[in-house]
């Protein structure tokens, strides 16, 4: 039974489903934009928020963080630069996903992922 389990499998052993979020989601904070499936941008949603909210808080702990997290050290430092800015009024919803047409090899679902 799945009650109360709240983690996307994706197809995928443990090792190789975080570090494909973590690809994806510095992909997403360099670019502002990725495409991808749909339950990969779902899952990769939440990871985003969660790096951006750290972002905001801008303590040395929030900082080391996301420099585990994220695999860009100066992604990491630009971003804690430039969020105070973008995101201060906003208490979360950083991210939009815009569903697409489907993939032509297996049909599967499409989404654009982005920073708002």
């Amino acid at each position: 039974m799945r009650h109360g389990c709240r983690i996307p499998k994706l197809g995928k052993p443990a090792d190789q489903r975080k570090a494909l979020l973590r690809a994806l989601t510095t992909q997403l904070i360099r670019h502002g934009r990725v495409t991808t499936t749909k339950a990969r941008a779902k899952a990769v949603r939440s990871q985003a928020d969660k790096m951006i909210t750290l972002a905001k808080d801008g303590s040395l702990a929030s900082r080391r963080k996301v420099l585990g997290y994220v695999y860009d050290k100066q992604l990491v430092h630009a971003l804690f630069d430039q969020v105070k800015d973008r995101y201060s009024d906003r208490n979360g919803g950083y991210t939009r996903i815009i569903r697409t047409t489907r993939r032509r090899g297996d049909n599967a679902e499409l989404a654009i992922i982005e920073l708002t």
